[in-house]
């Protein structure tokens, strides 16, 4: 089966003669699935060109563009090993009782299969290569004026990346990872832990275990929940299921448990058609549907919760064609419900 792939709106340099040179060079590359995609990118650079962009804004893409396609290029051959990020102070000492219990988590993880994403500096970067092995450990280092040589467990491997901007980065650490732990840091460490849970919360990532984790009796993430509680969601400006994104613990057994956990059924998702598909490896039966489709019609603009084959477009690009499907009319208004629902499906 064969999809039809969806008109896309015409998108010119506005020169027709160079638009065509593109489409001919392109058509020589031999592109066929995305040609329409590499054309619109090429087209893309000699609009900043038409547009006047100054020098500095054509390093900034170029860099950008540069880092994403080497990174992607990183990535590539590790699709099969799902991936947690590690994030926390780079200041953090190996003394600290929160450097072991990163190098335990990072070990732990590596244990069940995963390789683990920091961002290649000293402090808990450093404890979660230790913990996971160079083998089991990518690198996403930021230039930067200090600190920034990689740790000694990651420098000179092949997965180390080194990033010019913080945002190219950020991406690849999202796109990337499929779980993420934080633990005790600084401006950087909270800026991450706060990106994570917007971009989740207005459904710009896909639901992924949040998990703030220190060591036994800690009380740092105690205390920003705290913060979080009453200063945003006593005053309304988050809600109560936005927190259900996030969990708390100080414990390396139950961060690893919360995070297998959310993979021990739900494998990932997808828009078809703008109906969300969750991918499963088992389907509740008919009768557990109906009732999971009446606790979560909150979130839906219609009720029900389907099982459906692979779409068109899922079998064009060979994406996951051995799981099972459910799809739903998700109405994108709370993202820490759905979370809930992926919960209630990991119980089958």
């Amino acid at each position: 089966m064969v999809a039809q792939k969806p008109r896309r709106r015409h998108y010119s340099t506005g020169d027709e003669a160079l638009d065509a040179r593109i489409a001919e060079l392109v058509a020589v590359a031999g592109r066929t699935n995305d040609s329409d995609l590499l054309e619109e990118m090429i087209k893309t650079c000699f609009r900043l060109d038409r547009d006047r962009s100054d020098r500095g804004e054509m390093k900034l893409v170029n860099a950008a563009l540069k880092e994403f396609a080497y990174a992607f290029k990183v990535f590539k051959g590790y699709k099969s090993y799902r991936k947690v990020g590690i994030f926390g102070s780079a200041r953090t000492v190996p003394q600290d009782p929160a450097y072991e219990v990163a190098r335990h988590f990072a070990a732990a993880m590596a244990a069940k299969n995963w390789m683990v994403i920091t961002g290649a500096g000293p402090g808990i970067m450093a404890a979660g290569h230790e913990g996971a092995g160079a083998e089991r450990s990518f690198g996403a280092a930021i230039r930067l004026p200090m600190e920034s040589e990689p740790n000694l467990f990651i420098e000179g491997d092949a997965k180390l990346i080194n990033f010019k901007y913080f945002f190219t980065r950020k991406v690849t650490f999202l796109k990337e990872s499929d779980a993420f732990a934080l633990l005790p840091g600084g401006f950087g460490t909270l800026d991450e832990a706060f990106e994570l849970l917007t971009l989740m919360q207005t459904g710009k990532s896909d639901v992924k275990p949040i998990i703030l984790l220190e060591e036994p009796g800690g009380t740092y993430w105690t205390e920003w929940l705290r913060f979080v509680q009453e200063r945003l969601l006593e005053r309304g400006l988050v809600s109560k299921e936005d927190l259900l994104m996030v969990k708390r613990t100080d414990t390396v057994e139950q961060a690893v448990q919360e995070i297998v956990r959310f993979y021990s059924n739900y494998q990932s998702q997808r828009y078809v058609d703008g109906r969300l598909v969750l991918r499963l490896l088992r389907l509740p039966p008919r009768e557990d549907l109906e009732k999971l489709a009446l606790s979560f019609a909150d979130i839906m603009r219609e009720p029900g919760l389907q099982p459906v084959e692979a779409s068109a477009r899922e079998i064009d690009d060979g994406d996951a064609l051995e799981l099972r499907r459910l799809a739903l009319e998700f109405s994108q208004t709370s993202f820490g419900r759905l979370r809930q629902l992926v919960d209630a499906l990991n119980r089958y």
